[in-house]
């Protein structure tokens, strides 16, 4: 069998991996525009205040090392691909170092393209002192750029646009913090815990420019100017960090997507088309606490699910789990950890939304010391399943958020929540766990909401 691999990040290096572990005779072509491969995007702030010394460092693979996985890996470094006859089982690759277009044929496919950043319909996006966050090329640029800049500007308020507000917050610069067309973080907590988020960033010096939507950059060459709906704002550099949207353009027409270009699949990786497999930021995600497909571009995604049509592209064996989009990340000396969906996402999905916010010490009052974890429990009220769940803390509560994305996906409710059995000791918890309170606070509000 000869497969092609378009696209070698996250999916794609685990797709190829998983084809060549289990079937090793099997013909791969990767092509791949860059020269590297599996960079990880979520340690450019790290590098960027200096946790991480080496940006390359970020890579956790290379090309030799795909290629030495046997003499049928075939690797196509600097070559974009610019048509797929799905048809024919043929696609059109240009080497971009020579020009040279030649066509290959194909008897499977797997698109794991990945995303790229949306560029917000802004006026004077490209002028100097500008910059996108994506990949390893802005990462360097951004650096060299605030090597002599003092004032830096981020538009965005995802993952992305919060990290960089803290990184360069550390490293001494005057951080302006701009967000206007949701509320911060909004895709994964309610407003409550992004004010937690919020207060950190201002207690570290960042000045925020919330419910403030930029509208265009000017620039003399040594200062960048925003304009927004609220006033002017000016920096030494600004950087625009406002999302991500999936690279399908040479499927169009071919495969079922999403209105944004997300390729819809089966539980088994599989497109609308047999022979063409997807993974990684190209795909719509099965979203658990709905039941339905939606657009979730992450690291954590892409890995399984290009594992699972390096399997499946031999025959239908495991199962996609779907998702709950479980996260974290760290903010200063406090950590924010959330999965499944927000109140207010829930809402719009339809939901008869039931939600508390819950704050109490992690561990006995008695002990040495103690910090409070602040919880936010949503739940369908009509059946009282789990619809998602956000945590905010000083303590390491990652691994409740990972306890809460079981609990979703096993369709578990607050009841099972509230009494679920959890482990006591004086130095991690009380005898109940605080998730376990957070899920009788919820019980009450729930059974109050009932009457």
């Amino acid at each position: 069998m000869r497969i092609a691999v378009i696209g070698c990040t996250h999916a794609g290096t685990a797709a190829v991996n998983q084809i060549i572990a289990t079937h090793p005779e099997t013909q791969v072509d990767v092509f791949e525009r860059r020269h590297d491969i599996t960079f990880l995007s979520c340690g450019i702030a790290l590098y960027l205040e200096g946790t991480v010394k080496r940006l390359e460092d970020m890579f956790y693979s290379d090309v030799e090392t795909l290629s030495k996985l046997g003499p049928n890996v075939h690797m196509h470094m600097g070559h974009d691909v610019v048509a797929v006859d799905a048809k024919a089982h043929q696609l059109t690759a240009q080497n971009l170092d020579t020009g040279e277009q030649f066509t290959q044929p194909y008897d499977k496919l797997v698109m794991t393209t990945g995303s790229y950043p949306t560029v917000p319909p802004l006026q004077g996006i490209s002028v100097p002192g500008v910059l996108m966050c994506k990949n390893y090329d802005d990462a360097r640029a951004i650096k060299a750029s605030a090597e002599t800049a003092k004032t830096i500007a981020i538009i965005g308020g995802g993952y992305i646009g919060v990290e960089l507000a803290e990184a360069y917050s550390r490293t001494g610069h005057d951080v302006i913090f701009i967000n206007g067309v949701h509320g911060v973080l909004a895709h994964y907590v309610d407003r409550d815990i992004a004010a937690l988020i919020v207060k950190e960033l201002e207690a570290h010096g960042v000045t925020n420019f919330l419910d403030e939507t930029a509208l265009k950059f000017d620039s003399d060459g040594k200062q960048v100017y925003i304009q927004t709906d609220k006033g002017e704002r000016h920096a030494d550099l600004a950087v625009v960090a406002t999302g991500f949207l999936p690279m399908t353009d040479l499927l169009v027409g071919q495969v079922k997507m999403m209105k944004n270009g997300a390729i819809h699949v089966n539980d088994y990786m599989q497109t609308s088309d047999p022979d063409i497999y997807a993974a990684g930021d190209t795909v719509a995600v099965h979203f658990n606490p709905t039941g339905q497909d939606q657009y979730a571009p992450l690291a954590t995604n892409a890995v399984r699910q290009g594992q699972l049509a390096g399997i499946n592209l031999f025959g239908n064996k495991v199962k996609y789990m779907g998702t709950q989009s479980t996260s974290a990340m760290r903010i200063y000396d406090k950590v924010m950890a959330c999965s499944g969906m927000t109140a207010k996402r829930a809402k719009e999905a339809g939901f008869n939304v039931g939600a508390v916010t819950f704050t109490d010490n992690y561990r006995g009052e008695f002990m040495p010391s103690t910090t409070t974890v602040t919880m936010r429990l949503v739940w369908d009220q009509d059946n009282r399943q789990i619809l998602g769940g956000q945590l905010f803390s000083a303590y390491d509560i990652t691994q409740s958020a990972n306890l809460l994305s079981v609990m979703i996906q096993n369709k578990n409710t607050i009841d099972d929540l509230a009494y679920v059995d959890m482990l006591f000791n004086p130095h991690y918890d009380k005898p109940w766990n605080y998730l376990n309170l957070l899920g009788q606070v919820a019980q009450h509000h729930a059974d109050e909401l009932g009457k």
